[in-house]
């Protein structure tokens, strides 16, 4: 899906939105030249794989958090992560790098990648690019996540 694609299939489902166009955006350290109207809710995004390649992960935390990959994986009982290749990451979400989000799971035909939702954006708002880093969307992130659980991925809010 590209980004027009995106708006229309939240339009489709009544899920109220708002959309700030920008220049594209490649690292969050470039968001710093970007005028957005929620910059505390801007998120980040990982993409990261598990050392045999067998599961893919989203893992969407606040702009500005850090995430240790091995703190995380002991906390989920998974095995040691990585992050994905550019190559995996067209292959598994259709996106390009520097446009990872969550939104990225509508492509994922076969509900393959995992989604760790930090726990800071429940019931809160959230900006996530709409599989192009020239946009953000801006929504609720119980919303998002309910959208990845009905297309059919896990997904859930945690600690992170």
């Amino acid at each position: 899906m590209n980004k027009q694609e995106v708006y229309q299939y939240l339009a489709e489902r009544n899920v109220p939105y708002e959309v700030t166009e920008h220049k594209a955006v490649f690292r969050m350290e470039e968001l710093d030249s970007v005028e957005l109207p929620y910059p505390e809710r801007d998120a980040k995004n990982l993409f990261v794989r598990d050392e045999k390649k067998r599961n893919y992960y989203l893992i969407t935390v606040k702009g500005d958090k850090r995430v240790d990959l091995k703190l995380f994986r002991k906390a989920h009982g998974l095995r040691p992560l990585s992050f994905a290749s550019a190559e995996d990451l067209l292959s598994v979400l259709g996106l390009l790098p520097g446009s990872v989000t969550p939104f990225g799971f509508l492509n994922d035909a076969g509900c393959s990648v995992r989604f760790y939702f930090d726990q800071e954006f429940l019931h809160q708002r959230i900006g996530v690019h709409p599989n192009d880093n020239t946009a953000t969307v801006w929504m609720q992130a119980d919303d998002l996540l309910r959208l990845i659980q009905e297309h059919g991925n896990e997904a859930e809010f945690t600690e992170i």
